[in-house]
């Protein structure tokens, strides 16, 4: 009988030590993360919870409780606020699970043969907590859906919008969204708006910003961004253009409760003036190469308000060393831990401080000033902001 030589035979397999085994779990369940990164999130996603339900309790609390009774309200109320959020039948098994958590034993007796009496106790606290395992696992079941759905709908969203800045003569740019759930509710874009000749070939640069955060804020948003490069194929004034695309929002706005703010704007690089319109959004700032400060102000309405409403342009010329920063709210209210905003004051210390640098090194400045500001404190609004320099022709 042939025999196998040691050498070929299959070296055992190495037992991983406990310790190691522990260690691989641990990596696996907090993806490396340290401690301190773990309870920054905790404490992140918990002011986020407290904000979500604190909202609903503050909503129901009548005035004229005495300290005890408005304890005792609140605590209800938060608990109504936990409950309702769940399906009937959810909420069904986490009243069952809290009662027979609460009940620490239960026994029952029957009558065996000969007559004998046999008493069967059970653990109520271990079914208490299997039901309240149970529930754990069908909401996270459905919040994998949510996640993998929302994850989509940003990649969607992500095309929608553009991608590296393009090239248009006289100027240079760089601009950033920060959702401050999956999708976004702002909108920003730069594309050509051909003319009739080449001669009268524009560059439309839009921020905008939708009311309201997630789903619904984000589909109104891809609304806005279709008809705005649709109606732009028409040959029509810019005040023309607005006009049109308020009516179209108006339409989608549900009695204006989801109206939207936007700064839309025509570059005429031949002569280097910037048509634009500020549709009840931030005014942008245009800070001059000599340091002096002028706000675009001039335009009308958010748009989804009032269909028949009027909008007026205003010209500005971008000389050699000026910069134009076009953002949202989210940006200058992005508030600490102590609820101060980041405020127009800071955003203008940063532009000047980063006004001999490329619009991409200001704007990586500006989201880490930001970022150093708020600390751990959760992003309350969408971020969006676009930074325009004029270069020299």
């Amino acid at each position: 009988m042939a025999t196998v030589p040691p050498s070929a035979q299959p070296a055992p397999a190495q037992r991983v030590p406990f310790s190691m085994r522990v260690k691989q779990f641990w990596q696996r369940v907090t993806e490396g993360m340290e401690i301190s990164q773990l309870w920054s999130q905790f404490e992140t996603e918990a002011r986020a919870s407290y904000r979500l339900y604190s909202k609903d309790v503050a909503a129901k609390t009548p005035e004229g409780l005495t300290q005890r009774g408005r304890h005792l309200h609140v605590v209800k109320e938060f608990f109504w606020a936990i409950l309702e959020k769940l399906s009937p039948a959810r909420r069904v098994l986490l009243l069952a699970a809290l009662i027979l958590l609460v009940v620490p034993q239960g026994a029952f007796t029957y009558r065996g043969e000969g007559g004998s009496v046999h008493v069967v106790e059970i653990d109520l606290q271990f079914w208490g907590g299997l039901l309240l395992f149970l529930l754990l696992i069908l909401e996270i079941a459905d919040r994998v859906v949510m996640k993998r759905d929302l994850q989509i709908a940003r990649e969607i969203q992500t095309w929608l919008l553009p991608g590296a800045p393009p090239q248009i003569p006289g100027l240079s740019l760089a601009y950033v969204t920060r959702p401050a759930n999956t999708v976004a509710g702002d909108y920003y874009d730069v594309f050509p708006r051909p003319g009739k000749t080449n001669e009268e070939n524009r560059v439309v640069f839009a921020v905008a910003d939708v009311a309201g955060k997630s789903v619904p804020a984000a589909m109104l948003m891809a609304t806005l961004q279709a008809s705005l490069k649709t109606l732009s194929t028409a040959q029509v004034p810019l005040p023309e253009l607005v006009a049109n695309m308020n009516k179209y929002a108006c339409s989608n706005s549900q009695g204006g409760l989801r109206f939207t703010t936007a700064f839309l704007a025509e570059y005429d690089a031949s002569n280097r003036v910037l048509n634009y319109i500020n549709a009840g959004h931030n005014d942008p700032i245009l800070r001059r190469a000599n340091g002096s400060i002028e706000r675009l102000d001039v335009g009308g309405l958010p748009l989804g308000i009032q269909p028949e409403a009027k909008y007026e342009s205003a010209n500005v010329t971008l000389a050699a060393g000026d910069w134009l920063v076009i953002f949202t709210d989210g940006l200058v209210e992005a508030e600490n831990a102590r609820q101060d905003e980041y405020g127009e004051a800071r955003l203008l210390s940063a532009i000047a401080a980063g006004a001999a640098g490329t619009p991409a090194e200001m704007l990586k400045r500006l989201m880490t000033e930001v970022d150093v500001f708020v600390g751990n404190t959760p992003q309350h609004d969408d971020v969006t902001c676009m930074l325009i320099k004029a270069e020299s022709t």
